[in-house]
């Protein structure tokens, strides 16, 4: 990525100001207990969201929380996990991945993918930009970070809501329904995620679990 992108990229987000960038201290994070997960510092969705902000973390206006997807998990289970390194904790959502990911919908992601057209989720380091009303109501705009998912504002691969997201679908089908590629999640969920990761913020979505 080049300075002038980094400075395209700040430029970008809304609310920014000072860029945050508090201390993050190696010590136990207690899970939320829906998702039962992070164990600590040597966990690997933590290892995920350190990781990231090392990385990135210059392009950041708050360090002190990352949102980290687990696609090793399936889509019944809670694998979206806001990390809050202030609080010393984390909170876990159900969120969709991308069909092109899971074509025969077994529930699963088989594959990522950064291709324009393939429905598919991509992998990678994703900057929050920001919030907009679209076609699926309240969105935010993500920015891809790596070359694995640098295609990501070109693909329109957003936060957003969906019918398809929820305890009832998980209830009533084992699994839930599949997305264009963004990140999908309930009404319900939708609200704490935006104002929990507003613009500035990193979500790094991957395999970290399995």
């Amino acid at each position: 990525m080049t300075i002038a992108r980094r400075d395209l990229l700040k430029a970008a987000l809304i609310g920014g100001g000072t860029l945050a960038t508090p201390a993050i201290a190696a010590t136990t994070i207690a899970a939320s207990p829906a998702s039962g997960v992070l164990r600590g510092g040597s966990d690997p969705l933590l290892a995920a969201a350190r990781a990231a902000l090392a990385r990135h973390g210059h392009l950041v206006t708050d360090r002190a929380r990352v949102g980290v997807v687990d696609f090793a998990l399936p889509s019944r289970t809670p694998r979206f996990f806001l990390v809050d390194f202030a609080a010393g904790r984390a909170t876990s959502h159900l969120v969709a991945h991308g069909r092109g990911s899971d074509p025969a919908h077994r529930g699963w992601l088989e594959r990522f993918s950064n291709r324009p057209g393939s429905a598919a989720t991509s992998e990678g380091v994703y900057l929050t930009g920001a919030e907009y009303q679209g076609q699926h109501g309240r969105s935010r705009r993500l920015i891809g970070l790596d070359p694995t998912n640098d295609m990501a504002e070109a693909r329109a691969i957003v936060i957003h809501s969906a019918w398809y997201v929820g305890p009832e679908m998980v209830a009533q089908h084992g699994k839930l329904g599949r997305s264009e590629g963004c990140l999908a999640f309930s009404s319900a969920d939708l609200a704490e995620v935006m104002a929990r990761l507003g613009p500035g913020h990193l979500i790094v979505a991957g395999r970290f679990s399995g």
